[in-house]
């Protein structure tokens, strides 16, 4: 694609690095194939190919951000199924997120999305405000239908309905402090906690910790770590995002000087994407580009550390697994086989549903902010993963399990706990 930048636009690096990634886009449409919005909307502005057209002329046009820009670049889910099917290797991913950095210092949205906005980046991020604030969703969810009703409230609706029913379990696997390896020890390594994660499902990092201190390896869950900065980054708020990475940054630096790490496990592959990006998110830094850089390296969704302890092959369990690939795992983070294959070697039968390239509309605080498209996706997903005719639904990311446990009587869990239950863990109480 030709751009037509001044030398002065592009001494912004943020903008230089656009340029690059918009050179590279030759119009081909493939991504339209693969691109949920497109799909589901069929509106050429809503593939990544127009929005790719909007930022282009917004960026290179030097102007503020409009209503059309900002409905377009809200509707994307980030699900980067466009990179995965991408010829040309467009960066779709870091261009978006410019855009959206760009939209939140130039556009002011309307009062309420504001609000809503808001109240999201301030709870979300924060286990010790998030589950309270779920307490009292429990409470408003009666009134969802009545808020489903007034347009500019449909997001309050939707988080409501998506509110967990049953009482949350209080789990200590976010507690600092070391786990010791329970068989010869084989490695060391740190595990993210995160923030919205505990609360919503403690019991997949307990899964993680007990199978992993099964198998020898020293887990650390280090003392002032927190939000991997996912949410906020995805909402175009770019110092929260830096500030979320860069704390992290200094916990697991010091847990490397402190005793060494074979890995930054993470159990949501959302919060994986991300991590592993903290490198290029800091890269303007001098004070952190190099710990970044380290950090990003050394992040590992669980399953890619698992598969090294190379576990041994079990009988079959009897017992069908639809294996949902979770955006940022399939796409962000390119992991398509190794889950399956370590579910296989534990003895479930694995099946694929239909078209698992495309999102479930989870996509952090997408089924809030964006109810009507996140429900087509939902149910599209729902009716794929049911003609498998599975037991039970394994996925690796919590977005997925709570958006698509929302659409389906089937149990969902994390893969984890399916692989923790296999090599000697308790059976999940969603399975009893």
């Amino acid at each position: 694609m030709q751009t037509n930048f001044t030398a002065e636009q592009l001494a912004d690096p943020y903008v230089a690095e656009s340029e690059k990634i918009l050179r590279r886009c030759v119009h081909c449409g493939f991504c339209t194939a693969t691109c949920p919005t497109y799909v589901t909307l069929g509106n050429e502005l809503d593939s990544p190919r127009g929005r790719i057209y909007l930022i282009k002329d917004m960026l290179e046009n030097d102007r503020p951000a409009d209503a059309e820009v900002v409905t377009h670049i809200d509707r994307c889910l980030s699900c980067l199924a466009c990179m995965t099917t991408c010829p040309s290797g467009v960066d779709y991913m870091h261009l978006v997120d410019h855009a959206r950095i760009h939209i939140e210092k130039t556009y002011r949205r309307p009062p309420m999305d504001r609000m809503i906005r808001q109240m999201l980046a301030m709870i979300l991020p924060y286990p010790s405000r998030f589950r309270p604030a779920l307490a009292l969703a429990r409470l408003g969810r009666p009134f969802a239908p009545l808020l489903k009703g007034i347009k500019p409230l449909r997001p309050v609706a939707a988080m409501l309905e998506l509110t967990p029913q049953g009482r949350l379990k209080h789990s200590d696997s976010s507690r600092p402090g070391v786990r010791a390896p329970e068989a010869a020890p084989r490695g060391r390594v740190a595990i993210l906690s995160g923030c919205a994660q505990p609360v919503l499902d403690g019991g997949i990092n307990e899964a993680a910790i007990r199978l992993l201190t099964r198998l020898g390896v020293e887990v650390v869950v280090p003392e002032g770590e927190g939000c991997c900065g996912a949410l906020v980054h995805h909402m175009g708020k770019e110092e929260p995002a830096l500030d979320f990475a860069r704390r992290n940054v200094d916990v697991w630096t010091r847990e490397i000087e402190r005793g060494g790490l074979d890995g930054i496990i993470i159990t949501a592959s959302g919060c994986g994407t991300t991590i592993k990006d903290y490198g290029h998110m800091l890269r303007l830094d001098p004070a952190y580009s190099e710990k970044a850089a380290r950090v990003s390296a050394l992040a590992k969704d669980v399953t890619e550390y698992v598969a090294t302890l190379e576990l041994p092959a079990q009988d079959s369990k009897g017992m069908t697994v639809a294996y949902h690939s979770a955006c940022s795992m399939q796409h962000g983070q390119k992991i398509t086989v190794l889950p399956k294959t370590l579910l296989k070697q534990a003895g479930f039968t694995v099946r694929d549903p239909a078209e698992g390239h495309l999102c479930c509309g989870s996509a952090g605080t997408y089924n809030i902010m964006q109810p009507e498209i996140s429900a087509q996706l939902k149910a599209r997903k729902v009716r794929n993963i049911e003609a498998t005719q599975p037991d039970v639904i394994a996925t690796g990311n919590i977005g997925c399990m709570t958006q698509i446990g929302s659409g389906t009587a089937l149990p969902i869990l994390h893969t984890v706990e399916l692989l923790d239950w296999a090599y000697g863990g308790p059976k999940p109480a969603k399975l009893a």
